[in-house]
C-alpha cells in the first residue's frame, strides 16, 4: 500500500502491483474491495504492473472539499501518472469507474494507450435510465448488481443500507449519477476504447452500454454473458478474457 500527494494537496492511497506493463484500475461505488480480487488475477496472469487507488473519500480516505467532481477526480489521477513517470498505460474501469476512466480519456494525456469501459455509468440514454441504488436495500442491491445474486459478496454483519462508499460516489457525481454533458463530450476521445457489459447488467443495462460505446468513435463492444454489473467480482476469468481478447485486436 503506498501513499502519494498528487497535485500538491489531494492524498492518494493505491495498491501496486509492481511489474511491468502498467495498468490502473479503478473501482465503482461499491469501493476498491470489488476490485482487488480481479487487480491480483490481472497482475499474476499478464505479469503487469497493477495500480489499484482508492479514489479520496472511499473507506475512509481524506478528500479535499474541492474535489467535487468527476472531471476533477481524472485530473487528479492523470496527474499521478506524470508524477510516477508511466507511459503506455491501460485504464480498467467499472461502474463509476468506467465513467471516471473515460473522463481520464478526455484529458488527453500522452501517458495512456487505451481504455477499457466495463458497465459504465454517467451518460443519459432515452428509456434506459441508471437505477438509483440509494435508497436500495443490500438484498435489493445484490439482485440488480449480479446475474447470480449468490455469488455476491456477504456484507457485514447489520448491514442494511447504502454503505458509506455510496455516498461518497454521490459526492462525485450528484444524486442523478450521470452528466447531461458526458454523451456528446464522449466523441473527442481519441484513443482506443473497449466497452464490456454483462447481460445481466440491472443498474445499467446492456442499451445502455451500446449507446455508452456508440458515443465514443472507433470504440468496440462485447456483451458478457451471465454476468451483472460487476463482472471483475462475479465472472473474473471471462472478464480477463475478453480483456486479452479485445488487446489482440
Amino acid at each position: 500500500m503506498t501513499t502519494l500527494t498528487v497535485d500538491g494537496s489531494v492524498e492518494l492511497t493505491f495498491q501496486d502491483r509492481d511489474r511491468t506493463r502498467p495498468y490502473l484500475l479503478l473501482h465503482g461505488g461499491g469501493g476498491v474491495a470489488t476490485m482487488a480480487g480481479f487487480a491480483d488475477l490481472l497482475a499474476e496472469r499478464t505479469h503487469s504492473r497493477v495500480l489499484l487507488p482508492t479514489h479520496p473519500g472511499f473507506a475512509g480516505t481524506p478528500k479535499p472539499e474541492t474535489l467535487t467532481s468527476v472531471a476533477e477526480l481524472a485530473h487528479v489521477y492523470v496527474a499521478m501518472l506524470e508524477q510516477l513517470d508511466l507511459t503506455d498505460v491501460t485504464v480498467i474501469g467499472n461502474s463509476f469507474g468506467g465513467w471516471l476512466a473515460a473522463e481520464i480519456a478526455l484529458q488527453h494525456s500522452p501517458r495512456i494507450s487505451s481504455v477499457v469501459i466495463v458497465d459504465a455509468i454517467g451518460i443519459e440514454v432515452d428509456g434506459h435510465p441508471i437505477t438509483d441504488v440509494s435508497g436500495l436495500s443490500v438484498a435489493e442491491l445484490r439482485s440488480f448488481s449480479f446475474h447470480d445474486p449468490s455469488k455476491a459478496p456477504v456484507p457485514p454483519a447489520g448491514t442494511t443500507g447504502p454503505s458509506p462508499d455510496v455516498l461518497a460516489l454521490i459526492g462525485y457525481t450528484g444524486p442523478a449519477m450521470l452528466d447531461p454533458t458526458l454523451s456528446k463530450r464522449l466523441g473527442d476521445i481519441e484513443i482506443p476504447v473497449h466497452v464490456l457489459w454483462g447481460e445481466s447488467d440491472g443498474i445499467a443495462d446492456p442499451e445502455y452500454g451500446r449507446a455508452f460505446a456508440a458515443a465514443i468513435p472507433g470504440s468496440t463492444f462485447t456483451v458478457l454473458p451471465r454476468t451483472g454489473h460487476l463482472p471483475q467480482l462475479e465472472t473474473p476469468e471471462e472478464l480477463l478474457r475478453a480483456l486479452l481478447d479485445v488487446s489482440r485486436r
